[in-house]
């Protein structure tokens, strides 16, 4: 459509420009050319369309607005190919920006020569949603923000209109921590120490490309330790590595598998039983990895949730602070949802092993199930906190444990 409204300006400015009177006809709204099916209506200086005018092609307003030096010139009203209008933005005939409606919404912002949202610009839904940011092609690409009818806020990268999440950069600024279980021990008759004095981060695992900036060499700040699993398993090295870490001035939590195979109120007595408290500790948490199995086992999912409420009352009345909830991204889209008062209620720690952060009330954010600790034998879960220092601070202010059992 513009290379088309180029094409009959250039013939029409031509024409103008030859001085040839007999194709002018003025009216009561200003001069009118005639050009074949086009029709120029409006104001002309020195044989050139200049002030405001209106330009029809065959049945169709192909532009209303102003005009100068025989080019568009300010703002007007053109149409686009299946009949919608727009208000653009023009400078020396080129469209700067322009404000279209969309299927559910409003957009201003840059258009691409087809007229489609592309570069910087902002939607506004009808239903109270919104997003600000890059286009491309007529959808979110690239960074932006976007605000849901609800007001949950997602801040991020976009592709293709799909929301991917916001690429997390890792520098030495951050708050990282590892958990740990009875494998890095070793298996069998082999077992490999722990070396407290000076842990170190030194590699981020190899699942997803991360953006680091700098060499990754970050010291660790907290250490989340298994402790139990149902009510028959616990871990051998859990009240040694608990002390040696704590000794070595590490904040620590304890965490518990859930199992299937056993009644909640039993699952969280022996948690109970089988785990330190200690005042300034880290919230207890409750892992959360069923298969599909294990669900139909516990009688469903809301039967599974039950469940689940069960163990984190009992515990949070008797420890004195809210469980955190550990859970995959496959948990969260599946099953979580669901559950709405646990995910408004709970704080998440999410193994999520992708390069965006994940888009839920996250604390922590199991980055990689392969990375590297100096002091530590083998692979290491590598977590960062969502925050930095003082939000961290603020964090450990209000949910860490007050009192020692």
């Amino acid at each position: 459509m513009r290379s088309l409204l180029l094409s009959f300006l250039t013939v029409l400015i031509l024409v103008s420009s030859c001085g040839d009177k007999h194709k002018y006809t003025l009216t009561s709204k200003g001069y009118e050319l005639r050009q074949g099916d086009s029709i120029y209506l409006g104001q002309f200086s020195l044989g050139q369309y200049d002030g405001y005018g209106e330009l029809t092609i065959g049945d169709s307003v192909a532009y209303k607005g102003w005009w100068k030096n025989g080019v568009r010139q300010g703002y007007g009203i053109i149409t686009d190919s299946i009949g919608q209008e727009i208000l653009g933005l023009f400078d020396a005939d080129t469209l700067v920006r322009g404000e279209k409606k969309l299927s559910f919404g409003v957009y201003k912002g840059e258009l691409d020569s087809l007229l489609r949202p592309t570069g910087q610009g902002i939607y506004l839904g009808l239903d109270g949603s919104s997003y600000q940011g890059m286009w491309l092609e007529g959808l979110p690409n690239d960074f932006g923000f976007a605000f849901s009818p609800s007001g949950d806020l997602s801040l991020g990268e976009w592709e293709d209109g799909k929301y991917l999440g916001e690429r997390l950069s890792f520098t030495d600024e951050r708050i990282y921590g590892i958990d740990i279980s009875k494998y890095q021990h070793g298996k069998g008759a082999i077992y490999y120490p722990i070396f407290w004095k000076n842990l170190r981060i030194t590699y981020l695992g190899r699942k997803n490309t991360k953006n680091a900036q700098g060499k990754v060499n970050y010291p660790v700040s907290f250490i989340f330790i298994k402790s139990t699993e149902g009510t028959t398993i616990t871990n051998p090295h859990y009240l040694t590595d608990y002390n040696e870490a704590r000794k070595n001035g590490y904040l620590c939590g304890a965490y518990h598998f859930f199992s299937a195979h056993s009644p909640a109120i039993e699952q969280a007595e022996y948690f109970l039983e089988n785990t330190k408290f200690s005042s300034g500790d880290l919230p207890p948490v409750l892992d959360l990895e069923p298969l599909a199995w294990h669900i139909k086992k516990m009688g469903g999912v809301f039967s599974m949730f039950k469940e689940i409420r069960t163990w984190l009352d009992i515990v949070e009345k008797r420890v004195g602070l809210r469980p955190i909830l550990y859970v995959n991204q496959k948990f969260v889209n599946k099953y979580l949802p669901l559950a709405p008062d646990l995910m408004e209620k709970y704080p998440i720690w999410l193994a999520r092993y992708d390069e965006y952060k994940p888009d839920v009330n996250l604390i922590f954010w199991q980055l990689c199930p392969d990375g590297r600790v100096n002091g530590i034998h083998g692979e290491v879960d590598i977590n960062v906190f969502n925050g930095y220092k003082e939000e961290f601070l603020e964090f450990l202010d209000s949910f860490s444990i007050r009192k020692k059992k």
